[in-house]
């Protein structure tokens, strides 16, 4: 959309403004949006009203029913023209000129589609439902999609009958040194006293200090 605006843009700056022209400019701008965008605005528009009201005489003169809406925090202002030609022409002759010692620049506010063919309409008109869809994941599953069937476990009887062998009290050696790596061993400790294999051992808690 922006490439079409600039293009577009770029014939209208080439075309005059002369009385005998409206026809040609007619044909240039009915495809432009009548919102015009107008940056690098001074700070005496936002601060002073007499500056304000000299700002809008410059769009007046070409659309005396034109609306204007200041952006302060952007020092922008949006003007909204009756029709195409209107902002055509207000483009062509204010589009960095001078004012107030900052030059001023106006562009052609980027619109959807459906506003530019519906632009009689006083409200921004809703996007075309061509790619209205739900990014997150769906609710329910594609067609054609099974569930996968889990595997049944595998049992490594290698490594149980190693865990069997291994004896209270002795050391195993899981994995021998060589002169790049370290061996692994593992020393199994012996179960304490009275301990049978079945009781739990009991976890005593933690005494409370003396109070002082």
């Amino acid at each position: 959309m922006a490439n079409d605006i600039n293009n577009m843009t770029s014939l209208v700056n080439n075309v005059s403004i002369d009385d005998g022209d409206d026809e040609e400019i007619q044909q240039t701008a009915e495809d432009l949006p009548s919102i015009l965008i107008v940056t690098n605005v001074p700070d005496a528009v936002f601060e002073y009203e007499e500056a304000k009201e000299e700002f809008e005489k410059l769009f007046i003169v070409y659309d005396d029913s034109a609306s204007i809406q200041y952006l302060k925090s952007f020092r922008r202002a949006r003007v909204q023209c009756s029709s195409s030609i209107h902002a055509v022409r207000a483009r062509i002759e204010l589009h960095e000129r001078d004012f107030k010692d900052k030059k001023i620049k106006i562009y052609f506010a980027q619109t959807t589609k459906s506003s530019l063919i519906q632009s009689s309409g006083r409200h921004l008109q809703p996007p075309e439902p061509d790619k209205q869809f739900l990014i997150s994941p769906p609710a329910s599953p594609p067609v054609g999609w099974e569930p996968i069937p889990e595997a049944s476990p595998r049992i490594n009887y290698d490594l149980l009958s190693a865990i069997a062998k291994l004896a209270p009290g002795e050391s195993h050696e899981l994995h021998p040194p060589s002169p790049s790596q370290p061996g692994i061993v593992v020393h199994i400790c012996e179960d304490p006293e009275g301990f049978n294999g079945k009781e739990k051992m009991p976890i005593e808690q933690t005494r409370r200090p003396n109070k002082t």
